[in-house]
């Protein structure tokens, strides 16, 4: 209803005046009416007239239109549209519009590294970017859902280093004599240890640079049978089973693709090379770097003074390769804030060879996830809270204020508390505001709807019917936030936001709260249309939970 009253405006405007103008319309306060447009504001210099006489032409023109109750003008020329009952109900009935119907859009997400644990900032990427993708999916694009992750690098080889140094060396055999439940956790360990002998002993320091390079020659030459080998083999497939595991566990969407940073890493390492030679890059002290200073940004290395790729290379395969395979729309992509200069500059970098799939690239950051206390967590330092520990955090929580909640209700707790925030800023997880069934929680949201099925499991099987004669005022009230359910969708799609429909819902139970205080349902005479409106409260509720990857119960 909105976009199309505002091309309704928009084509208005055009024929009055010969000027192409983009429409906003707001939600004012309730008496005001359902929209307002301050365009004869916008226009008044444009056109050389008075805003007031613009609106009252404008009003004029809405007047005939058949959805409207009353067109008024108020102040120096402000238009306030009231909706009749029908158009009322229309919007609440209307199917979503396909914003992105026959766009492939990608989304790539969570990204953890093998060898490495899995830390609150992935749990954070891996729920907000199962949002997201739903979000694109739900307006129509051909969704792909991609995890990269590094299985080659410096931290591998820390890794690595310490995992041989816990077995004695190279003896493959001894990794069956770790039971499968500590795998993760000791993975985790030899990565700190491998960290800090780095950081602390130029011996051991040295020692980690030639496994890392071990690890680069291991997958070119596709060894599968050394000891060492086997022993990466074995290590890499850990984390990626304790990944899988967690994901199941969370309940996101399935990724349609893990890509490892050794699938991307020789393409990457070929254009930086041929693109050395066409000039984008330049060779300095044995590396080779990308002079970002140029246009703005800073410089970076894509290839050390070792001769071995860094990140940036790698991020270079990545692009090439999903532009590659999926010739796509969008490649979204969501990472921690740290990293927003590093893809500006590998973004620059690529769209001096690759303008198209780099103009297409959107980079989204958010900030660190700290618990109630504010420590940041580092998993090189090895004081890292992980994502299973988040989750732990709400179940005590619970059990603390006596709810003891079941497994869907501390996901919705988790989820909801890391969506209601606008992504960009950091995240002060606070379990026991997340747990809790009153306040904007997660739990709280499925509890209104549990309320909702009851409501309707008590009514007697009557039909239930969205009447549009003369509706009373707490009736029109409450149509009017269920037809605001679309526009917090495409809003929340347009910016990729998932917080504007955590927003909406908070809102939606507490204006149905009201309604329901002050309204009979079962047994009056407004019973069928009563009923209507908890029915469709419950089916919006259900299915903006599903959007945050929330389970809408019917019982709690």
């Amino acid at each position: 209803m909105k976009q199309e009253l505002e091309q309704v405006i928009a084509e208005l405007v055009k024929t009055a005046y010969d000027v192409d103008v983009t429409i906003e319309l707001t939600r004012p306060e309730e008496q005001f009416g359902d929209f307002a447009t301050n365009v004869a504001l916008q226009l008044a210099k444009q056109v050389g007239k008075n805003p007031r006489e613009i609106a009252d032409a404008l009003a004029g023109k809405l007047r005939s239109d058949e959805r409207m109750s009353e067109v008024t003008v108020a102040g120096p020329g402000f238009l306030n549209l009231r909706l009749t009952d029908e158009a009322l109900v229309a919007a609440i009935t209307a199917d979503p519009t396909k914003t992105l119907a026959s766009k492939t859009v990608l989304v790539e997400y969570s990204d953890p590294n093998p060898f490495k644990p899995l830390h609150a900032g992935h749990l954070y990427t891996t729920l907000v970017g199962d949002m997201i993708a739903r979000l694109v999916e739900r307006a129509g694009a051909e969704t792909v859902r991609l995890n990269f992750g590094g299985d080659v690098g410096l931290h591998a080889g820390k890794s690595m280093w310490a995992i041989m140094q816990a077995l004695g060396g190279e003896n493959p055999d001894k990794l069956a004599e770790i039971p499968e439940s500590d795998r993760p956790a000791w993975l985790g360990a030899r990565y700190v240890e491998g960290n800090n002998a780095y950081e602390e002993d130029e011996a051991a320091k040295q020692a980690i640079v030639d496994t890392n390079k071990r690890i680069y020659a291991l997958h070119d030459s596709v060894d599968y049978d050394s000891p060492f080998a086997q022993i990466y083999w074995a290590c890499r497939q850990w984390s990626y089973d304790y990944f899988a595991t967690l994901y199941d566990q969370l309940q996101v969407v399935p990724f349609d693709r893990y890509i490892p940073e050794s699938e991307v890493t020789p393409l990457g390492l070929k254009t930086v090379k041929k693109q050395l030679e066409e000039g984008v890059f330049v060779e300095s002290d044995g590396a080779v770097i990308f002079r970002g200073e140029d246009i703005g940004l800073h410089t970076r290395v894509f290839i050390n003074s070792e001769g071995l790729p860094t990140y940036e290379t790698k991020d270079v395969g990545l692009s090439l390769t999903k532009w590659q395979d999926y010739s796509f729309d969008e490649s979204i992509i969501i990472t921690a804030n740290e990293q927003m200069q590093y893809m500006q500059v590998v973004i620059a970098a690529i769209h001096a060879f690759a303008p198209t799939p780099a103009e297409r690239t959107r980079h989204l950051t958010h900030g660190v996830v700290k618990l109630q206390g504010g420590v940041k967590m580092s998993s090189r330092k090895g004081n890292v809270v992980t994502a299973l520990e988040i989750l732990e955090a709400a179940r005590a929580a619970g059990a603390a204020n006596g709810t003891n909640p079941n497994e869907e209700t501390i996901l919705a707790a988790v989820k909801y508390a890391f969506a209601k925030n606008r992504i960009g800023g950091d995240i002060m997880y606070d379990p026991l505001e997340s747990i809790a069934l009153e306040g904007n929680s997660g739990p709280y949201l499925q509890y209104a709807h549990a309320r909702a099925c009851s409501i309707l499991a008590k009514a007697p099987d009557t039909e239930k019917i969205l009447k549009t004669d003369a509706l009373q005022p707490d009736e029109r009230r409450m149509l009017r936030i269920l037809g605001e359910y679309q526009e917090a969708v495409a809003r929340a799609t347009t910016e990729l936001m998932p917080h504007h429909i955590c927003t909406y819902l908070y809102e939606l139970a507490q204006a149905f709260n009201r309604f329901y205080e002050n309204n009979r349902v079962i047994g009056d005479e407004r019973e069928a249309l009563r009923l209507a409106i908890v029915e469709r409260y419950a089916e919006i509720l259900r299915t903006g939970l599903e959007l945050l990857g929330i389970h809408a119960p019917e019982r709690m």
